[in-house]
Order: C-alpha cells, then structure tokens, then sequence
C-alpha cells in the first residue's frame, strides 16, 4: 500500500478536527508529512492545514531554518507559523528542549484542533530501546502512543508503521529538500548513539530489529490497558467520600490501598499519579513503603517532583500549588458582609452577621482555645483530633477572631460560637497538569 493511501487511512477518524497542524522542523520526516497532506487536500476536503515551527535557537546554523521551513511552505501553500523557546540549560538539554518544543505545541492547540508529529518505525525501535536500557517499566516500553490529549486538541503520529527508509524513497521520488541538523549526527547524545551505532548492528543480524520491537511495543501497550483497567478499579474503591469532602485535594483512603499487594498498590499510585506529577523511578518507591507503614500517630510526607503526598485521617492527600505555600498572618475583615479572599488561601464567607466590629481571620500558632456552650472552654488542638481533620489543613484552617477571642472554625460549624459560621473554599490548584512526561 503506498504512504499516500496508508496515511489516508490513519487520518480518516480525525475529518472532522477543526484544523490539521504539523510540527514541521524542516527535516526529511516532518517534510515528507507535509508534502503527503498537501497531496491529499488536493484530491478530498480536508480540515485547514498549518504548520508550526518551533525555533530552539541551540545552534548558529538554527537561525537559517525558519527561512528554509517558510520557502518550503510558500511553496506548497502552507501557512506556517513560527514559535520562539527559550531552553533552559541544564544536564539533559536535549530532555528540555523536548519539554519546550511540547510546552509550545500545548500553548498553541485550539479546540479540537490536530497536531501531527512525523515520528516514524524507526523512531519508535529507538525510544523502546533507550527506555529498556533506563529500566522503564510497562508503561514506559509500550513506546510513543500514536494518540493522545494535548491541551484542548490531540496529538497523533500517523506514520509510526512507516520506516525511514520509505521516507527516503518518497522525498527521492518527489525531488523534496530538507533541513540536516547537524547535532542530529552527534553520537554524544544517547539517542544518536543508538541510532547511529547500535541499531545498524543490530539491523545486520535482524534485518526487521525495528517493526520487531515495535510489535513488542503494541504488546505492551495493550498490557498497559489492561493496567489502567485494574487500577481503575482499585482506585474506584480507594476514592470512595470521606467526611471532608470539602477539602479540593485528591484524596485515596488508605484502608483501600494497603488491602492491596504491593504490585497492585504501585500500579494503582502510577496511575493515579499519571495526571499528577512524573512517575517514580524504582528506587523513590522507598517513599511509598514509609508513608504508608509509619505509625498511626505520625504524619510522613512522601515529597514527588510536582508536590507532596501526605497522610492523615486514614486517607493519603496529594498537595501542589497554593496547598505547598504557607498562607499569610492575620487579615481585618473590614467588609464582612461581603467575601474575603486569603493570600494563597482561598476564600471565605460569612453566615450570621449581625454588624460586628473587630473582625479578623487567623491562622493556627498554638494554645488557641473555644469556649463552645454547655461545654466550657475546650483546646482547638483537642477539638482539630475530634474532627479527624487531616494535619496539613490545620495550620491553613482559616479562624474567625472577634477582638482577641476565637468565635469560629472554618467549615466546623459545631465549633462555631455567638451565631457566627465561616465557610472556607480552599485553593482548589491541588492538580498538576503533567509537562515532564510528554513523549
């Protein structure tokens, strides 16, 4: 079947996208996609069709690439927009200049709206055979999806059953130029290194290494499903409703977890954790062992790459955002009877006031005490445990003063006093919408 045809079938589901872009660097991969869906919106309808460059500028030869990627698509009659990134330095510059480019693409998605990376078999043989030589896991060795979310549009690799060889042939055939990058031949970088040095070897006594490994791939991938399926399962246990529902924090019940193997415990967390932060590698798991086999008494924090997973109220609580930042002092509430919004805290709201004076909102210093009626004076700490509130929400439970006395705890109206109820909604940016783990 020709690459015209192949590439036909693996886009006839997305006809209905509001617009096709292409992730065009000016190389043969990106030059060839480009080409093979100019001729297809020649012979049917398509959606609109532009393409996106981005522009690292980690070379000097880098500067001359936007003209060669806008004559090409004049060419063609392509519009093409061009995007400026800044990389920022570090161990992995080439991780971190992938994690621009997909920041870039993630920005520039509209609604619905397709972007297609010309990553082809060959790319695929190589990304399993670095992450088999990193100890990746299932998930990890099932390869580069051939779909999936980004931002508010998809992302899709359509010529992933198409090896480079064939690409060479079709940009030969049709006269096409191309862009050659010249750090793209640098054995310096690990997947240069399998590129150029271990897959021709390995190609020379198993002339299919690469469709081989891609198979192995697809085998994969479906044994992932077959994960996600299981740990949606378990999860569906572990996210049962707890008293606190109030709390916008992703929550598990810990009960629930611990009634699992330790196989499925992990495989329930990475999942979970998957729209959270970046996995774990073996060796963090250690983290997951202390937290969730300290005593009951104690209050262990597991600390990941985008937050903290903390345990309390027999359930774990996953903290980013505000929720890692201490809110600041006290705050005169000079309008009550209207809502007051806390420095990295939310906001609350006041039920039953009655034009008092002296109002202000606090945090936790310790030795604070309630006199509730018919009970006398009681110590917030002791009243904090017979509400079973988790540990990390008490030192940003917001405290209704008036003058210097406690008259209310927010969300807790069983300790409000003298009419008064303050009803908090917290920060809610306790999720992390992962950029580290774009592959």
């Amino acid at each position: 079947m020709s690459l015209e045809s192949r590439l036909h079938d693996a886009l006839q589901p997305w006809h209905t996208a509001s617009r096709w872009r292409v992730a065009y660097s000016g190389g043969l991969d990106s030059t060839v996609l480009l080409h093979l869906l100019v001729k297809l919106a020649s012979l049917e309808q398509l959606p609109p069709l532009k393409a996106i460059h981005i522009h690292h500028g980690l070379q000097p030869v880098a500067d001359t690439w936007p003209a060669h990627c806008r004559d090409i698509c004049e060419g063609l009659g392509v519009e093409l927009d061009i995007v400026h990134v800044d990389v920022p330095p570090g161990p992995s510059l080439e991780n971190n200049a992938r994690q621009a480019r997909y920041q870039a693409f993630n920005e520039v998605l509209g609604p619905g709206e397709l972007l297609m990376i010309a990553q082809h078999q060959d790319d695929q043989a190589e990304t399993v055979l670095f992450r088999l030589l990193r100890g990746a896991g299932v998930r990890g060795l099932a390869g580069m999806p051939s779909v999936r979310a980004l931002g508010q549009g998809w992302l899709i690799r359509p010529l992933l059953d198409v090896n480079r060889n064939e690409l060479e042939n079709y940009a030969s055939e049709h006269g096409l130029r191309w862009i050659d990058d010249p750090s793209n031949q640098s054995v310096d970088h690990a997947r240069n290194y399998l590129r150029h040095r271990v897959m021709p070897m390995l190609q020379q006594r198993w002339p299919k290494a690469s469709s081989a490994m891609v198979r192995a791939a697809s085998h994969l991938d479906e044994a992932q499903q077959l994960l996600a399926e299981l740990a949606e399962i378990d999860l569906s246990e572990a996210k049962r409703s707890h008293q606190h529902e109030w709390l916008p924090v992703p929550s598990l019940s810990l009960a629930s977890l611990r009634g699992l193997s330790t196989p499925r415990q992990r495989n329930a967390l990475r999942h979970w954790f998957s729209v959270l932060t970046s996995l774990p590698d073996t060796d963090h798991w250690a983290g997951w062992d202390a937290l969730r086999d300290a005593a009951e008494d104690a209050s262990p924090i597991w600390r990941l790459a985008a937050g903290e997973l903390h345990r309390g109220a027999g359930r774990i609580w996953w903290l980013s955002g505000s929720w890692l930042v201490a809110p600041a002092g006290s705050v005169v509430w000079v309008v009550p009877d209207q809502d007051l919004q806390l420095p990295c805290n939310g906001r609350v709201h006041l039920h039953g006031y009655g034009g008092e004076k002296g109002l202000q909102v606090r945090y936790r210093q310790g030795g604070e005490s309630l006199k509730l009626p018919g009970r006398g004076r009681r110590d917030l700490k002791r009243l904090l445990n017979e509400a079973a509130l988790p540990g990390f929400v008490r030192s940003r439970l917001p405290l209704l003063y008036l003058d210097d006395e406690l008259v209310a705890v927010a969300n807790l109206p069983q300790f409000d006093v003298l009419g008064l109820s303050l009803v908090w909604a917290p920060p809610t940016d306790a999720r992390f919408e992962l950029v580290g783990s774009f592959k």
